[in-house]
C-alpha cells in the first residue's frame, strides 16, 4: 500500500490529475463540442437540430460579406498593434535599461496600463476621446484633438490601436527587458573597441541575442489581438457601422445574437485554424533567427 501511494503514477495523478480534469471540462471538451456543432443548424436553444455537413462553412467563405470584413479589420489591426506595440516596448525596454536613477519609476508607470482591464480600460478611453479630447481641443483648437475619433471608420481603428498599444507595450517591455539583461556586455564593449556605431552594435549583436524574447512577444501580441473582444466591444461596439467590428465580436453576434450556433462555431474553427497557422508561421521564422549565446 506504501509502494502505491509514493509511486510514480499516484503522484502524477495527484499533483496532474485535477488541473488536466479542469481543462478537460473548461477548455478541451467545449472545443470538441464546438467541432460537432459546427456541422449542425443548432440555434443554442432547443433540444432539436439537424445535420447539415459543410453547409455552414460554405456559407461563411461564400455568402457572409460582414465575416470578411470583419476578418479584413482584424488583420489590418493586428498588424499595427503588432509593429507598433513590439517597437515601443523595445524603446522602453532599451531605455529603462540603462543605469538611470529612475528606471524602476519608470518600469512601474509604463507596465501600468496593462494592469487595467478590458472592458474598464474601453470604457475609460471612451469617456477620454469624447469628452477629454473634445475639452482639450476647444481650448488649444489643436486638430489632433477636435477630430471625431470613434466617428468615422478610419478614426476608430486608429482609437483601438492606440488605446491596444497603451495597454501592451509595457507589457512586451518587462519581456525585453529581460532579453536585453541576458545580452553578454563584453560583446558590446568589444564590437565598440573595434569601432562599431551604435545602430552596428543593436542591429548585429543585441537584436539577434534578443530574438527568443521578440519570439515570444510576436506570438503574444499576434494572438491577442487576432482574439480581441473586450475592447473592441467596450470602446466602439464595431462601430460605426460595423466598420470595427473584430472576428471575435462577429462571431459573438452570429452565436448569441443571432441565434445560429452552428454557423457562429464554424466561424470559430475557421479563425482557430487561420490563427493557428499564422502563429504557427510566425513561430517558425522567428526561431531560425535565434541564435545561442
Amino acid at each position: 500500500m506504501k509502494r502505491f501511494f509514493t509511486s510514480q503514477w499516484m503522484q502524477q495523478t495527484v499533483f496532474v490529475g485535477p488541473a488536466l480534469l479542469v481543462y478537460a471540462v473548461i477548455i478541451a471538451l467545449p472545443f470538441v463540442f464546438g467541432i460537432y456543432y459546427s456541422f449542425t443548424n443548432w440555434n443554442g436553444v432547443s433540444e432539436s437540430y439537424d445535420w447539415v455537413g459543410l453547409r455552414n462553412f460554405v456559407t461563411v467563405l461564400t455568402d457572409d460579406p460582414q465575416f470578411g470584413q470583419s476578418f479584413w479589420f482584424t488583420i489590418r489591426f493586428t498588424v499595427s498593434v503588432v509593429v507598433i506595440s513590439n517597437v515601443l516596448g523595445f524603446m522602453l525596454a532599451f531605455i529603462v535599461s540603462k543605469q538611470l536613477k529612475s528606471r524602476n519609476v519608470l518600469r512601474t508607470i509604463f507596465f501600468m496600463p496593462n494592469v487595467l482591464g478590458g472592458l474598464v480600460l474601453g470604457f475609460i478611453w471612451q469617456f477620454i476621446f469624447v469628452q477629454g479630447f473634445s475639452v482639450i481641443g476647444t481650448k488649444t483648437n489643436l486638430p489632433f484633438f477636435n477630430l471625431p475619433w470613434l466617428g468615422t471608420e478610419v478614426t476608430a481603428f486608429w482609437a483601438l490601436v492606440i488605446v491596444s498599444v497603451w495597454q501592451g507595450a509595457g507589457y512586451l517591455m518587462v519581456i525585453y527587458v529581460a532579453g536585453l539583461a541576458n545580452v553578454p556586455s563584453d560583446q558590446i564593449e568589444a564590437a565598440s573597441i573595434d569601432g562599431a556605431n551604435g545602430w552596428q552594435v543593436m542591429r548585429h549583436i543585441i537584436l539577434p541575442l534578443i530574438m527568443p524574447a521578440v519570439t515570444v512577444c510576436l506570438f503574444i501580441t499576434i494572438s491577442w489581438t487576432f482574439k480581441m473582444f473586450d475592447l473592441n466591444f467596450s470602446l466602439t461596439k464595431g462601430g460605426p457601422y460595423n466598420s470595427t467590428e473584430s472576428v471575435a465580436m462577429n462571431i459573438f453576434a452570429e452565436a448569441f445574437q443571432n441565434n445560429r450556433y452552428g454557423l457562429g462555431t464554424a466561424k470559430a474553427l475557421l479563425f482557430f485554424i487561420a490563427v493557428t497557422l499564422i502563429t504557427s508561421v510566425q513561430v517558425y521564422l522567428t526561431k531560425k533567427r535565434e541564435v545561442e549565446m
